[in-house]
């Protein structure tokens, strides 16, 4: 990492924190062996740590062992969960409703599956991403096999209520894949009290490694069956095949362990961090908030500067680490469609940016983030 960069865009990636980093070490080389080759000691030691890391990622959302699936991430696990399901279920329903603002990760399966059969029907939110439950419930109905919601919006930080719309869901006789990649180290969490059917998540959002993920599959009241999209062997109870990716799946392990017993210590280090960026920020009256309110990610503003344009602040503070969207759709040169879900026009979506905070982030770091950002747009 430079060392002049002024990194804000945590909801994007985090860096591997050191007590992970340590944890993975050893099994790059010192015990490389295949976690499925059980006929050896070696072999036997791998898949020991793998099923210690699946207990650790369990309890951090009050899942059990069996319900936890490993994969390369949360667009991985969010696939698996759509696509899955949809294969398990066509010839019973045909519909999948989803919130406007969801993650691409979402949308793109949604598109793809639009043409083999799948009819989707998207839920609206208001001006502040907040979703709105009468249309909900006047979708669904026995037709609907799935409900997709995140449990936090990656744009605006906007908490989305997960165990309403999952009542509402379940008496309608549909599931509820929930895209909770945002929420760990960052709001409490879990599928019981989410009533969340499948969720996905990501080890790299929570400092740990790239390249790992994991999604939770209920096992009763609702069980949930998906089929395999891809073959070629039994791991991962034939639902993920291939051959683990031990020291990552350790990794994941410990980082979300440690997230979930520092919670309360990262929440409140976010939240003041977030109040002194927003009380800087309005204190320009060109500058809005763009989803407002305490039920928000803690580590998370969005927000636009009247007659500004993100992307050319960005080129003129090349050392400024932020986005004006998800990461995912960043080469994309369109305005975000979470905004615009949200009733912006174009013009404000493209003068929109997010700054997000993670566990070492000082807060000089952001009243010298907010000087540059307001300082270039007087300018």
């Amino acid at each position: 990492m430079l060392s002049d960069l002024l990194y804000l865009d945590y909801n994007a990636s985090t860096p591997v924190h050191p007590n992970v980093l340590e944890k993975m070490l050893p099994w790059f080389s010192g015990y490389f062996a295949n976690a499925a080759s059980s006929s050896h000691l070696a072999g036997r030691l791998s898949a020991e740590a793998l099923e210690i890391a699946r207990e650790q990622v369990a309890s951090s959302i009050r899942a059990e062992p069996a319900e936890i699936i490993f994969t390369s991430g949360a667009t991985e696990s969010l696939n698996l969960a759509i696509q899955g399901l949809w294969e398990a279920f066509k010839t019973r329903k045909d519909k999948i409703l989803a919130i406007t603002t969801e993650h691409l990760a979402v949308m793109d399966v949604l598109t793809n599956l639009n043409s083999k059969g799948l009819h989707t029907e998207f839920i609206s939110v208001d001006g502040e991403g907040r979703v709105d439950m009468d249309i909900l419930k006047a979708k669904l109905n026995d037709s609907v096999l799935a409900v997709c919601v995140m449990a936090a919006n990656n744009e605006t930080g906007r908490l989305l209520p997960v165990a309403e719309m999952a009542k509402l869901a379940h008496d309608a006789g549909a599931f509820v894949i929930c895209d909770a990649t945002q929420t760990a180290g960052k709001v409490p969490f879990d599928v019981e009290s989410s009533g969340a059917d499948l969720v996905a998540l990501s080890a790299h959002k929570v400092y740990g490694p790239k390249g790992i993920g994991a999604l939770y599959m209920r096992r009763r009241n609702p069980r949930v069956k998906l089929l395999p999209l891809t073959f070629g062997g039994g791991h991962e109870k034939g639902l993920r095949p291939g051959t683990p990716a031990v020291p990552l799946i350790i990794g994941m392990g410990e980082a979300l362990k440690t997230a979930h017993h520092d919670l309360n210590k990262r929440i409140e280090h976010m939240l003041n961090l977030r109040t002194l960026a927003e009380q800087l920020l309005m204190q320009d009256e060109r500058v809005m908030i763009n989803a407002s309110g305490s039920d928000r990610l803690p580590n998370t503003t969005n927000f636009r500067i009247e007659g500004a344009r993100a992307s050319e602040i960005f080129s003129k503070l090349p050392n400024l680490a932020c986005s004006s969207g998800s990461a995912c759709s960043s080469a994309l040169p369109k305005p975000s469609h979470v905004l615009l879900a949200m009733g912006l026009s174009e013009s404000q979506a493209f003068a929109s940016i997010r700054i997000s905070t993670g566990i070492s982030t000082r807060a000089e770091e952001i009243e010298h983030a907010i000087r540059l950002i307001l300082g270039i747009t007087n300018r």
